[in-house]
């Protein structure tokens, strides 16, 4: 096998009910006083294939599946039907030698607050076998790196966000990893912390290990990863560098118009006959988004056409190539909402 992660026909359906405070139908009683069943797909099919030594970035908004997927991956979620493996493990029937390939960042920190810094790697490295040597050596360096030295030996429930966050990746490296995983890993984070980290990703990569992280940070994203895949709804809408995803969209550009009052499908047909857009489409009551080869040097015509035709133009906004263009594109929301 030449993937250092690959899944096949991954499925993930939750049937637990949402909360009683969410209301709604789904929340409702049946006829004998039992809640309904519910089917939530979380995950509808996914099929991955992360190369050895590649940063790999999974997009979507909350709620897309990124979590999910990530949780099979290193054990904590057992999926509906598919496969899935680390390397030659697979993740469900080899469990333990697939967790020994494998670093974990979650969402949120979940560190054992009665202990300090080093002592949380320090166990951890025992943990994974590592002889008591090393395994101080290994948190002492990863704890200069991180810029924790001088704070090593307090314990970690007085630690910010961002210092917990950094403990928290500097223990899932503490066993030099094959596969490195970091779920949304910036969120929270000071522009300076999230740089330092950016830079600490690269040179673990750079060691030869495998890294995925889920993001909904487009700059991270651009930034970091060499290969995407864009996940809405538990399924994949589109996958490649980013580069060619940003190549993909239509015109490039994504123009954003907002009328006074509701616009009619005449305007919208009218808009997309304007030299340079490839694609015009109603974006909701009063809006219209056109993609187009290019962005500020359209708007006098924008203009006249929707002068001619009695519509009154309040809002402009242009955005340049981009992925949350791309995600616009496919499903008509933002990668954030």
């Amino acid at each position: 096998m030449n993937s250092a992660i690959q899944t096949r026909e991954l499925r993930k359906v939750y049937n637990s009910p949402p909360p009683a405070a969410a209301g709604g139908a789904l929340a409702s009683k049946g006829k004998r006083g039992k809640a309904p069943k519910v089917e939530i797909k979380a995950l509808d099919g996914i099929d991955l294939d992360v190369a050895p030594g590649q940063i790999f970035g999974l997009l979507g908004p909350n709620g897309a599946g990124k979590s999910t997927t990530v949780g099979i991956l290193t054990t904590r979620v057992r999926p509906t039907s598919g496969t899935a493996w680390i390397g030659e493990f697979d993740v469900w029937r080899e469990q333990t030698a697939a967790k020994r390939q494998i670093g974990v960042v979650a969402q949120r920190p979940n560190l054992d607050f009665s202990l300090t810094a080093r002592e949380i790697l320090a166990f951890h490295g025992a943990y994974f076998g590592l002889g008591s040597h090393e395994r101080t050596e290994r948190a002492k360096a990863l704890l200069d790196r991180f810029k924790l030295t001088d704070r090593a030996d307090q314990l970690v429930r007085g630690f910010s966000g961002g210092m917990m966050q950094r403990v928290s990746i500097a223990r899932a490296m503490m066993h030099d990893p094959q596969v490195l995983f970091l779920d949304e890993p910036s969120v929270g984070l000071d522009p300076q912390t999230r740089l330092l980290l950016w830079e600490i990703i690269r040179e673990y990569n750079q060691k030869g290990r495998t890294i995925l992280l889920t993001t909904h940070n487009m700059e991270e994203a651009d930034t970091l990863c060499e290969e995407l895949a864009i996940i809405d709804h538990g399924k994949i809408i589109a996958q490649g560098t980013p580069r060619q995803l940003k190549a993909s969209i239509p015109g490039g550009y994504l123009l954003r118009l907002r009328f006074g009052s509701n616009h009619t499908s005449a305007l919208v047909e009218k808009l997309g006959t304007l030299a340079g857009v490839t694609e015009a489409r109603a974006s909701g009551e009063n809006a219209v988004d056109l993609y187009a080869g290019r962005g500020g040097s359209l708007i006098p015509g924008i203009v006249n056409v929707a002068s001619a035709m009695g519509a009154e133009l309040s809002d402009v906004h242009i955005s340049e190539p981009s992925l949350e263009n791309l995600f616009l594109h496919h499903t008509g929301r933002s990668l954030r909402e």
